[in-house]
Parts: C-alpha cells; structure tokens; sequence
C-alpha cells in the first residue's frame, strides 16, 4: 500500500498494554496446525502464514490471499470474506498488508483499501513527507512481525524515482515507535498482540519479544 491519508486511531478497547505481558493463553496445539520448523522454503513459509492466519483470525471474517498484482484489501460482503491481498506472493509483503488491517478500525475495513487514496512512485518531497509519517506505525508493526518470524525487516521509503531522501528521520521514527510499544507509551492494537502471540508459539517456544531485539543500527 502506498498510503497518503493518516490512519484514525483505534479505540482504545481495540488495544492492549506492552509487549512483555502479551497473553499466551493458547496452547501451541490451539493455534499450529503445521509446524514452522518443516518449512524452509520461501514458498512452504506463504503457504504456512496463510494457513494460519485464516485460522487465527477466522472469526473476523478475513483471508489472507496472495495476488498477481499490487496489494489490496477488499471488505467483506454477503457471500465473501474480507480479502488481505498481498503483492506477487512476498512474504513481507504479506506482513506489511497485514500490519496496516490490524491498525484499522472496524469502520476502515468496511471500505475498499481500507479507505485510502494513493500517489505513484515518484512523489515529490511534501508527499513523501506525508507518506512516511503514515507509514511510521504499520512499519513498526510489521518490524516486531518480523522478528517474531526470525526474519530481516527493512524499512520501505517507495519512492524509488521521487524526492525521497535518505530515509534516516523515519528509521529513527520508526524504532522510536517500536521502543514506544516496549515502555507502554504506545499500545499495539489487540489484533496485532494477537498476531505475535501466535507467531512466538509457533516459532520461539513462547518466549516473548524483547526491546533489545530491535536496535536502530538494524535499519541502516
């Protein structure tokens, strides 16, 4: 998604304290059905997340699909799920699309894209300015994702032929907002929480994140 209108925030029943208390209620047997460790490949690794995450979040009434084409989010009607696509089959690209849905309130996912308008690759300055501080949150999201798999994040400024500078303000930005979900100054949204429950179950026995997992030296 190449968002450029900021996100209303979530209520605050929608949301849940820091990262160290995450709750690990659920069993492993509850919430795996295939074990993590057996896929390898990049492409045994989709199929699991999209496995999962429809049995995680079932009772949203959502998918996650891969696509041919650029992200997309469509709501739900009478006869179908809400549909996450995600671009070309990535699996970061999965995570990403992921992290925006789970900050949206339940009116943004009655609407098509969550209800965002875009501009193309090739923004000019005040429009990256503005992209990135919509992006700041969904992108420290989908950084604990990340590290909740094992897997490298990198911070996307997507504006490869635009005025986008050298993205050090929104790195900093960025891990700022992670150590924010760590002290509780910031709350995740309940739907994210839920997400890395599950993930660090399946992939890390349980053991939570930690902030000292995430240095800012990671982003450079």
């Amino acid at each position: 998604m190449h968002l450029l209108q900021p996100q209303p925030k979530v209520n605050t029943s929608s949301l849940v304290h820091t990262l160290p208390n995450l709750d690990f209620t659920l069993s492993l047997d509850q919430v795996q059905r295939l074990a993590w460790s057996t896929c390898q490949s990049e492409a045994s690794q989709v199929d699991w997340l999209i496995l999962h995450f429809n049995q995680w979040f079932s009772h949203h009434n959502v998918i996650l699909f891969k696509g041919e084409n650029e992200p997309e989010y469509f709501p739900a009607t009478d006869h179908e799920p809400a549909k996450i696509q995600f671009a070309h089959g990535f699996f970061n690209s999965a995570l990403h699309e992921i992290s925006h849905w789970t900050i949206a309130g339940a009116k943004r996912r009655l609407l098509p894209d969550l209800g965002y308008w875009y501009a193309p690759d090739g923004r000019t300055q005040e429009q990256q300015n503005l992209f990135e501080q919509v992006e700041i949150i969904p992108q420290a999201i989908e950084w604990l994702f990340a590290v909740a798999f094992g897997r490298k994040f990198r911070v996307s400024l997507d504006n490869l032929t635009g005025d986008g500078g050298d993205g050090t303000l929104f790195k900093d930005n960025v891990y700022a907002q992670v150590q924010q979900y760590f002290s509780g100054e910031a709350r995740l949204p309940r739907d994210a929480a839920h997400f890395i429950s599950c993930i660090c179950l399946c992939t890390r026995n349980g053991k939570s994140l930690h902030a000292d997992e995430f240095c800012r030296e990671m982003l450079d």
